[in-house]
């Protein structure tokens, strides 16, 4: 049976002073933060997935985004190195969670740099972002991992935004979204929908044809449900302003071993 645990981890008292690359900063609301990550969390257990807290990391600023610490195939973990190093201090409290979770654990090593939110899985097809953040031997370490577990992996560029998934998402049936804009190569990808937000082009699966989704895109909302699929709307707008999206503020396990 596939398994639906949602790894979280709650913000930081100096999540303000989090990271920004394309963005000009805007002051956050930390408090306001909170009140948004606590009902992103109540949306993942509204439908079914039961969140497991990771421990704080109160010294890093970027900690609530915890996608960017681990990509899981499977039921193999595979610890990152960000590619910022203000951000490495994150991972240790992600690694003790998934091995509770009982993940074969691996590691990106030295000189390798890898962020789990240029990692998009699309059935046994790992797309993985080489930009910023990702270097190409964090590329080859991930492939060396995973690979011989049946899965095929593709680097894609990334220029335009912080990670690949900044850029483009899949919908339960494989199609990869993303706004056109901010797409480096919209051909790698074998079916792709343009949708008319930036913010539109990122869904976490939750199940059936439900999309959690950001409050920010009501166009693509919209016509993802004029398309059959059920959009599950939350306001994530603090975390935003730091280059967040609704996939990097969970890690999604589906294929742990019951």
């Amino acid at each position: 049976m596939p398994t639906k645990k949602a790894l979280v981890r709650h913000p930081g008292p100096r999540l303000a002073e989090g990271l920004v690359t394309h963005v000009e900063r805007e002051e956050v609301d930390v408090e306001l933060a909170v009140g948004q990550w606590e009902a992103y969390v109540e949306a993942l257990r509204g439908h079914g997935w039961e969140t497991v807290e990771v421990e704080p990391a109160d010294d890093c600023p970027d900690a609530v985004f915890v996608e960017d610490t681990v990509v899981v195939y499977r039921n193999v973990a595979l610890i990152t190195r960000p590619g910022a190093r203000s951000r490495r201090g994150e991972t240790a409290g992600v690694e003790q969670a998934v091995a509770r979770l009982g993940c074969s654990v691996n590691w990106v090593w030295e000189p390798g740099t890898l962020d789990g939110g240029d990692v998009l899985k699309v059935g046994d097809t790992v797309y993985v972002g080489r930009g910023g953040r990702t270097n190409a031997a964090g590329v080859r370490q991930l492939r060396a991992v995973f690979e011989p577990l049946g899965a095929r992996v593709v680097t894609v560029p990334v220029s335009k935004v912080l990670h690949l998934k900044s850029a483009v998402t899949a919908l339960p049936d494989g199609t990869v979204i993303g706004h056109i804009p901010k797409v480096d190569t919209p051909s790698l990808y074998p079916r792709f929908l343009p949708v008319p937000e930036e913010s539109g082009a990122h869904v976490v699966l939750l199940g059936g044809d439900r999309l959690l989704m950001a409050a920010s895109a009501p166009k693509t909302a919209e016509l993802l449900g004029d398309l059959g699929f059920e959009p599950v709307v939350v306001d994530i707008g603090e975390f935003e302003k730091l280059e967040g999206c609704v996939t990097c503020l969970s890690v999604r396990l589906r294929e742990l071993y019951a």
